[in-house]
């Protein structure tokens, strides 16, 4: 068995509104597609969705209109690892899960996120805010035939 790993990475500036969430998510589907399980992908779509939207409805843009969606998906011998990362101007407050009641339509995204991902974050520096995401799937072991 081998135990070397790759790493692919991607960063992609879009608009901040609905359509440049909607391009981003699915040029994240189109990069993966064919290269992780169906149910990784189905969760990064879901997870980058998801951050994607909180960038757009709750938080000013980067100079020039623009979020960021970095990905990077790292392949080793015992699993692969998907990477989301959204960046936009910053919130005025921190991200945080929200307690919604069962007949509350939105809310739920980052609860979502959080069940998900084996991890996530926030993180602030100088440009402004990224909440990232790390999504596991264990590789299958197959045991050679003796």
């Amino acid at each position: 068995m081998s135990s070397i790993s790759t790493e692919r990475s991607w960063c992609l500036l879009v608009p901040q509104h609905a359509q440049g969430a909607r391009t981003a998510r699915h040029r994240l589907g189109a990069e993966l597609d064919g290269t992780v399980p169906a149910a990784l992908l189905g969760d990064a779509e879901m997870v980058a969705a998801e951050l994607l939207g909180n960038a757009v409805r709750h938080a000013p843009p980067l100079p020039g209109g623009m979020i960021r969606l970095n990905w990077l998906l790292r392949t080793g011998p015992t699993a692969q690892v998907v990477e989301i990362r959204v960046t936009d101007g910053g919130a005025t407050g921190p991200p945080r899960i929200r307690q919604v009641g069962p007949e509350a339509t939105d809310g739920r995204g980052l609860f979502l996120v959080a069940a998900l991902a084996a991890d996530w974050g926030v993180e602030r520096d100088g440009l402004g805010q990224s909440v990232w995401a790390r999504l596991v799937h264990p590789v299958r072991q197959t045991v050679a035939a003796r």
